[in-house]
């Protein structure tokens, strides 16, 4: 597991080139700054969570590839688990964290290699409204970039992203923007950074 990463490559740009004919029609996507999103890894994208689409949405407004952690729910059926995998999903139990610890350590290998990784804090859709950040996961998180020994030095960015769904007659419309990446220093700061986090998803997606 920790000498490959196993979303797939070819098979994560083919879905994404579908993706984009079928949600460009679909959707008026409209993407404002992906000059803030660093040029390269680590990182971390918090995006809104409303829908389903979200996923997918997040996935053609990054100018990177993403890994995302989601919920072990989605991994119970082989094909589908095959398919999740192969565009960058990382289960996690979020009822019983003990199960999820070879996910952790996945995080932490795709980390130290340079990778993004989404992580949606609220945990669970909350459609026009915004729900509590969780902040358990960003503190696992840092405590690996303090393991890496980039505190004080190179930090592990954390890139908030908001998300507006306008209802139109034809298309709707989808508004999404990258705000600035934010930094901390270590496990310690992991609540404060995450209210900073959902204070910039809020502002973004027009929801203070």
């Amino acid at each position: 597991m920790e000498g490959n990463i196993r979303r797939n490559k070819l098979f994560y740009q083919i879905i994404r080139i579908i993706g984009h004919f079928c949600f460009y029609s679909l959707y008026g996507l409209k993407v404002e700054g992906r000059e803030r999103f660093p040029l390269n890894g680590p990182g971390i994208l918090l995006p809104k969570h409303q829908f389903w689409t979200d996923i997918p949405i997040v996935s053609l407004a990054a100018p990177q590839p993403l890994n995302f952690i989601a919920k072990q729910e989605l991994f119970v059926y082989p094909v589908v688990r095959h398919f999740f995998s192969s565009m960058g999903g990382i289960p996690i139990d979020r009822s019983h964290p003990i199960k999820s610890l070879d996910s952790f350590r996945y995080v932490e290998q795709l980390l130290k290699r340079g990778e993004f990784i989404v992580l949606f804090p609220e945990g669970t859709y909350y459609p026009n409204s915004m729900g509590w950040g969780k902040h358990r996961f960003i503190q696992r998180i840092l405590r690996v970039q303090e393991k890496m020994g980039w505190k004080g030095g190179k930090r592990i960015p954390f890139i908030p992203m908001g998300i507006r769904y306008n209802a139109r007659k034809f298309r709707t419309e989808v508004q999404v923007e990258i705000g600035w990446p934010l930094y901390a220093n270590g496990e310690e700061d992991g609540q404060e950074i995450t209210q900073k986090i959902m204070a910039e998803i809020a502002k973004l997606s027009g929801f203070n």
